[in-house]
């Protein structure tokens, strides 16, 4: 099996540097569909960091219909999952943070899967398919791009099998979901795996022990979600979203904030530290020998 590790060097020229004369149309939509009652925090997180990666225009289609507005992000729109599910293209569609597992969670993910839309399906969305065999070939029978961000428990179940067997060969179990669900998969854990029908495994190198946190997944679907919207495919924006998602991670740890006690939130702003430092590096050195 070719394995490819991801290299910073290697994906940067993936997205380019914006044009003088860009405005937010250029950028894309995302749409975030989850945030049952009691999980918004979930949706939001994911919203606020397809912000922050760039996305023109972000909708939170809420479950919950008791908030209008989140006060740290204004720029996002909450709306409702009909509202999610009828972004534009070019966007993307994800569906699961905080999606819970209700009867109306399993009908808004059965409306997502007829999108033309490329689709990200994470947490609670895996937890519907892994239990549900008309969804499973729903997600099977997409004609568009389709990718599940499975941890190794959600993993397991999409397989059948216990977290620890996932564990013991992730090479296997993340092969057996692309060949079981005919998408692309992102197995996350130490050493993310990212695997697309005929596509190379990718590696992951970057990220730690203290990114084994909450929110982690939410903001890592929001940020790939992002960078489909703004023309990588589903699969390139699993590679860079994942190794970006890590380096974010580690800067933030190298800066006294972690690994202990790392939060979602953070590694959610540093993302955009980042991805700017790779998208313009010589501004950067410009400005240090500047001062400033």
């Amino acid at each position: 099996m070719n394995i490819e590790t991801i290299t910073a060097d290697a994906i940067r020229p993936w997205l380019k540097p914006r044009a003088r004369d860009s405005h937010k149309g250029d950028f894309g939509n995302v749409g975030i569909l989850g945030g049952a009652p009691g999980m918004a925090g979930a949706a939001i997180l994911a919203g606020r960091a397809a912000l922050r990666l760039g996305a023109g225009r972000v909708y939170c289609g809420l479950m919950d219909d008791r908030l209008a507005l989140d006060l740290a992000a204004p720029e996002l729109m909450l709306t409702t999952p009909e509202r999610a599910l009828a972004i534009a293209a070019p966007a993307c569609l994800a569906v699961g943070p905080g999606l819970g597992q209700s009867a109306a969670a399993h009908d808004w993910l059965a409306q997502a899967m007829s999108t033309p839309l490329p689709l990200l399906l994470d947490a609670d969305a895996l937890n519907l398919i892994a239990t549900d065999s008309a969804l499973a070939e729903a997600v099977c029978s997409r004609a568009s791009a389709t990718l599940l961000t499975p941890h190794p428990g959600e993993a397991g179940r999409l397989l059948g099998l216990s977290a620890t067997a996932v564990q013991g060969d992730r090479l296997a179990a993340n092969a057996a979901m692309v060949a079981r669900y005919r998408c692309g998969v992102v197995l996350k854990g130490a050493g993310s795996l990212i695997h697309f029908p005929g596509s190379p495994v990718w590696r992951n190198d970057t990220g730690h022990p203290g990114m084994a946190a909450p929110g982690m997944g939410d903001v890592l679907a929001g940020m790939i979600a992002a960078l489909v919207a703004q023309g990588l495919t589903l699969e390139q924006a699993a590679v860079f979203g994942v190794h970006l998602h890590g380096a974010a991670g580690d800067w933030v740890a190298q800066n006294g904030a972690g690994p202990v006690g790392l939060t979602a939130s953070e590694v959610s702003l540093a993302s955009r530290t980042i991805l700017n430092r790779w998208l313009y590096p010589r501004r950067i050195c410009t400005a240090r020998k500047n001062g400033s």
